[in-house]
């Protein structure tokens, strides 16, 4: 067998591949990733959570996790069937990279703003822990509305279909459009708010051990001077602490596979800004568009695991939360149709 032969091989190795992994792996992110964000909308809609605002945060996450899942996930399926029109329509191709980046940033953004509250929450200042309100996470949420808008408008202008000799039909259309688009998705939507969350998330685990040296030494003078106060005093904090804890231990959890799941992607595409495109066609741009389809499939399956972990790592709090909901469910689903028959067996 000669190179050129080994080289076609691998290069439509690769294809299938990639095609593979857009169709299959697509359709599975997108089922579990759906089911996963509507549940964690419907867990955390509840009375019992919705009144805490780092929850409100994860609630918005899950419900912009649906609109990343749906616009970054069914173009890529419908890409292995070559039935996907971003590739050749500007103005759907335009849309479609302003929805997912829009919704991908406030996505991240909604995790920083919970990590920022986490660390609010738990800081030993009161003017610090009085922040950490509802109506600073309105403020805060409107904010990262605009500012995602603001960040990603020129994809409206620098995005074109029907691209040749690059990686993707559906992107810049010129170099400097590649470069800035790409190092402000980068930058703007990934980097930027891992490193804050990484920094407010060591940040709250200080104040939270801060808090707990502080509270043992108040305890053992406490115990020392009057057990009956301290147990009293304990009983009365118990629940908002225990759903503090729990909630801080979810974020952590996410905040580091979001880490994983996402900075291989953003440093490929300031890579990718800067390393010259192989020629369409050649075994370099399988090779790419191979490794390129794996890390974007990666950072968007982060949108569609949050229930999974909170489910994991929430503790009593997300589960107790998910069990009433399953009861609600059964009740609607169960008896109350049981009591509707009776109730017309008793009118006849």
């Amino acid at each position: 067998m000669s190179s050129m032969d080994a080289n076609t091989d691998l290069i439509l190795f690769f294809n299938n591949a990639s095609n593979s992994l857009n169709y299959y792996l697509s359709i599975f992110i997108i089922i579990f990733g759906i089911i996963g964000n509507i549940l964690n909308i419907l867990v955390l809609s509840q009375r019992s959570l919705r009144s805490n605002s780092s929850a409100i945060y994860f609630l918005a996450s899950a419900i912009v996790g649906i609109i990343v899942i749906i616009s970054g996930l069914i173009s890529r399926m419908l890409s292995a069937c070559n039935l996907d029109l971003t590739l050749t329509i500007d103005w759907i191709c335009k849309v479609r990279n302003f929805i997912l980046y829009n919704s991908r940033t406030i996505f991240l953004w909604m995790i920083v703003l919970a990590t920022i509250d986490r660390w609010l929450s738990s800081s030993i200042s009161i003017n610090l822990r009085s922040m950490s309100n509802l109506k600073n996470v309105q403020r805060s949420i409107i904010i990262i509305l605009i500012y995602s808008c603001l960040i990603n408008i020129p994809i409206l202008y620098c995005y074109k279909a029907n691209l040749s000799d690059i990686l993707r039909a559906c992107y810049g259309s010129t170099y400097s459009c590649r470069l800035t688009t790409d190092l402000i998705y980068a930058f703007g939507t990934v980097l930027l708010p891992l490193l804050l969350m990484i920094i407010f998330g060591l940040l709250t685990i200080k104040n939270v051990r801060h808090l707990q040296s502080r509270v043992h030494a108040i305890n053992g003078v406490m115990i020392s001077l009057e057990n009956r106060t301290l147990s009293s005093n304990k009983s009365g904090h118990l629940p908002a602490k225990k759903t503090d804890r729990q909630l801080l231990k979810m974020l952590l959890v996410q905040v580091t596979l979001l880490f994983l799941f996402t900075s291989p992607h953003a440093i490929q595409k300031v890579y990718s800004s800067f390393a010259s495109s192989p020629p369409s066609g050649s075994l370099d741009n399988a090779v790419q568009n191979f490794i390129f389809t794996i890390l974007t499939l990666i950072a968007l399956a982060a949108s569609g695991t949050p229930f999974y972990i909170y489910t994991l790592t929430g503790g009593s709090v997300f589960r107790n939360a998910l069990r009433h909901l399953v009861k609600v469910v059964i009740q609607k689903c169960y008896y109350v149709p049981i009591n509707r028959l009776n109730r017309m067996r008793e009118t006849k």
